[in-house]
């Protein structure tokens, strides 16, 4: 297996940010059991229909990208759900290579700021 060539813990959540995070019937199920929820129940409180899918993650206010996984920690930049997140999140970014890491490793050192975001808002506005 390759080594992947990027550091979520060194990124501000950019994957988390896409307008469409899709969630299949069994990471429904999985998120509903974490939380102690019926899938029903679940349904209600943490996914809707949009953009032609049957069930997508709510989200939240960001300040860097506009809107967020609304499971997204947006102070400590981390998933709260991590163990039970979606396929989705669990494949991603595929090939073991992240551009946006990629991307933001170069800001930081053109910047000399390790801790600069390059942001990209993505809540339609």
């Amino acid at each position: 297996m390759a080594r992947a060539k990027y550091d979520c813990l060194k990124c501000p959540g950019y994957c988390c940010s896409y307008p469409v995070i899709e969630v299949k019937d069994k990471d429904a199920e999985r998120i509903a059991k974490h939380f102690g929820l019926s899938l029903k129940d679940a349904e209600k409180k943490f996914f809707k229909s949009a953009h032609g899918y049957k069930r997508v993650m709510r989200r939240q206010k960001d300040e860097h990208f506009g809107k967020i996984c609304q499971f997204f920690d947006t102070t400590e930049r981390r998933c709260t759900i991590y163990a039970a997140r979606p396929s989705t999140c669990r494949i991603f970014p595929g090939e073991g290579h992240c551009g946006y890491y990629d991307f933001l490793k170069f800001e930081r050192a053109g910047q000399e700021d390790e801790t600069y975001i390059s942001t990209t808002n993505h809540s339609g506005n």
